[in-house]
């Protein structure tokens, strides 16, 4: 039986970043500023693989980048090649244990993943086969875990990727290495953003571009969905494992995606300003002003601003020095925990009508304090306006979405949102308003969480939610 001690436990890690370097200098510093670049889709934990040519080196740490790693752990990571992960967890699951990437130093291996394999019965079933015990496997353990058989038999790690890849259903953007090469590959959707950039003579893999500019990369591409990048002495090449379509999810230009950053072409704050720009004509609302809610709101609100000629407040202040916290709030304070992180200004909201622009709406709760924020700070009317439309259905690609009947949209209409908020009214930028305001066809993306319409197989968890 193989060792499984490597894998991790069974802690779902979703809205993950992945970083890859190939044939620069401290290619681990490289991997660092990143992954601090790529931090707003992880923040439970970050690691780096690193290899000089001979062996790996690993290190990896709870919390944010800058405190997951000193000078000390970069130093001992050396190596023109490195792969890194910022892990975002569902629940619970904090310890160093958990986080990626996985490696195998007999074999001198590792493997990080951005996504999520909502069915994995067939990869179980492979690895059962193969005497591998996947009890304490995640679904990115179980994919490292047979990525690692292949290679245990004496593929290259291109050909273990190719032979493991039928496996895996469901989303995921992943990078691997060995102490000569590295790898990344995309699914057939490629639901998931995942580039390429050039930096000096050598290559960088990561989420997303704004990742590259931090380092000073040059954009070359994405990775095609179906496609795997292999990069090491002899340069750069692709190979397309499996036919692609493009079926990116849509929430990446929603919310997720860094504004500075451009997937599919698009800038993602533009693409952000025409939500708002849409919204204006939409939905013409009589008011004083327009607030975001930061950060990912603001360029929606920016768009509906400038469209509609009303004047942008930034009223709704953020405390940018609040991050994930372990430490409990007592029960007096745990009501009051949105304000450690928002703080209204009066003296601009009182006695005016105000339009509150956010992103999504997911349970409600968030959104509710928020306009009861506002109308104490003395606003005279409360307007919501959501730059996606309703989410009524669960995500199963490596996002932590609620279970469907926690989802608001899915069990209120929204007349009854709008009472149950207390908002003086509530409207959500149209479906194909969303889809105009990307320049891009609709079948170029997932939009499972709105329609309900899931291009990867779900398998049995398409029992977890009813069509509306």
């Amino acid at each position: 039986m193989l060792s499984t001690g490597f894998f991790g436990g069974r802690e779902l890690s979703e809205k993950c970043a992945v970083f890859g370097a190939y044939g620069v200098t401290e290619a681990a510093r490289a991997a660092f500023y990143g992954l601090w670049a790529l931090q707003h889709r992880g923040q439970e934990s970050s690691g780096i693989v690193s290899a000089d040519g001979m062996r790996l080196y690993r290190h990896t740490g709870t919390g944010l980048v800058a405190n997951a790693y000193h000078e000390e752990d970069l130093e001992q990571l050396a190596g023109h090649v490195a792969i890194g992960h910022n892990r975002y967890s569902t629940s619970g699951g904090a310890g160093d244990h958990h986080s990626q990437p996985f490696w195998d130093r007999d074999l001198q291996f590792a493997f990080a993943h951005n996504g999520n394999l909502p069915t994995t019965d067939k990869l179980a079933r492979f690895l059962e086969t193969k005497k591998i015990s996947t009890e304490r496997l995640n679904d990115s353990a179980m994919m490292a875990a047979a990525i690692r058989y292949f290679i245990s038999q004496g593929k290259d790690i291109g050909k273990a990727v190719i032979a493991a890849f039928p496996l895996f259903e469901g989303a995921f953007s992943a990078v691997a290495m060995t102490p000569h090469t590295l790898v990344a590959f995309r699914d057939h959707c490629g639901i998931r953003p995942l580039v390429i950039g050039q930096l000096g003579d050598g290559y960088i893999i990561a989420s997303e571009t704004c990742a590259l500019d931090t380092i000073g990369a040059t954009f070359l591409q994405e990775v095609r969905p179906g496609q795997m990048v292999i990069i090491d002495s002899d340069g750069i090449r692709t190979r397309q494992i499996t036919p692609g379509r493009s079926k990116l999810d849509i929430f990446e230009f929603v919310y997720f995606a860094r504004p500075d950053s451009k997937i599919m072409g698009r800038s993602v704050n533009e693409v952000r300003e025409n939500f708002g720009k849409q919204l204006a004509r939409e939905y013409p609302l009589r008011a004083d002003m327009v607030i975001p809610v930061p950060d990912s709101a603001i360029p929606a609100a920016q768009g509906y601003a400038r469209a509609s000629g009303l004047p942008l407040e930034m009223a709704l202040i953020k405390n940018r020095y609040i991050h994930r916290t372990f430490i409990r709030p007592t029960a007096a304070l745990r009501e009051r925990d949105l304000q450690m992180k928002l703080n209204p200004i009066p003296e601009v909201i009182n006695n005016k009508r105000v339009i509150i622009v956010d992103d999504s709406i997911v349970r409600g709760t968030t959104t509710k304090k928020i306009v009861r924020m506002v109308r104490q700070a003395g606003a005279r009317e409360v307007h919501v306006l959501i730059s996606s439309p309703p989410v009524k259905y669960p995500d199963f690609y490596g996002i932590n979405t609620p279970v469907q009947k926690d989802l608001i949209a899915a069990r209120m209409s929204v007349k009854e949102i709008t009472a149950h908020m207390g908002a003086d009214s509530l409207n959500y930028l149209s479906y194909d308003g969303m889809i105009k305001a990307t320049s891009l066809p609709a079948d170029a993306f997932s939009t499972s969480c709105f329609n309900g319409v899931y291009p990867v197989a779900i398998g049995e968890r398409a029992k977890e939610f009813v069509k509306l």
